[in-house]
């Protein structure tokens, strides 16, 4: 067993660190720096989720059978590299297989690179989602929404 008195903390009361606290004065943060309803405690992920669920939402509510259908997000695309000559797809309908329900994937990561602020980003989702919704369903884009492509 080791020498207690050899430890960093020996000659220290209890409780005390071995580290020097910056808030010498026990103020410190008094709380978060926004409540968790505002958009600003949302990371960009979460904050990205809630645009696909969103657009999930407004589909499922003209569209029923979109009600069966899960929406998921990840990160990029599975066996995505900058080295492919074909662009990176922003979304990928997956259909129902067996007792696995019909997905809408929507990627991440690609659709932020390609959005230009918040606005654009929102707008582009919607698309994605419009546009995976009517390639699982088997219609055209502006059956599933009939603003898709307006401005």
């Amino acid at each position: 067993m080791s020498d207690p008195s050899a430890s960093p903390t020996a000659g220290r009361p209890p409780g005390a660190s071995a580290h020097r606290h910056r808030d010498r004065h026990g103020r410190g943060i008094r709380g978060p720096l926004a409540p968790p309803q505002v958009p600003l405690a949302a990371s960009r992920a979460e904050a990205f989720d809630g645009l696909v669920l969103d657009s999930a939402d407004r589909l499922r509510r003209r569209l029923p059978q979109l009600g069966r259908v899960d929406f998921e997000v990840h990160e990029v695309p599975d066996g995505a590299s900058g080295e492919d000559a074909e662009p990176v797809p922003l979304g990928r309908a997956v259909p129902e297989k067996g007792d696995h329900p019909a997905r809408i994937v929507v990627y991440r990561r690609p659709v932020e690179l390609r959005a230009r602020g918040r606005d654009d980003r929102a707008a582009l989702v919607h698309e994605v989602v419009v546009e995976q919704a009517a390639e699982l369903l088997g219609l055209a884009p502006e059956a599933v929404d009939p603003r898709y492509g307006q401005d």
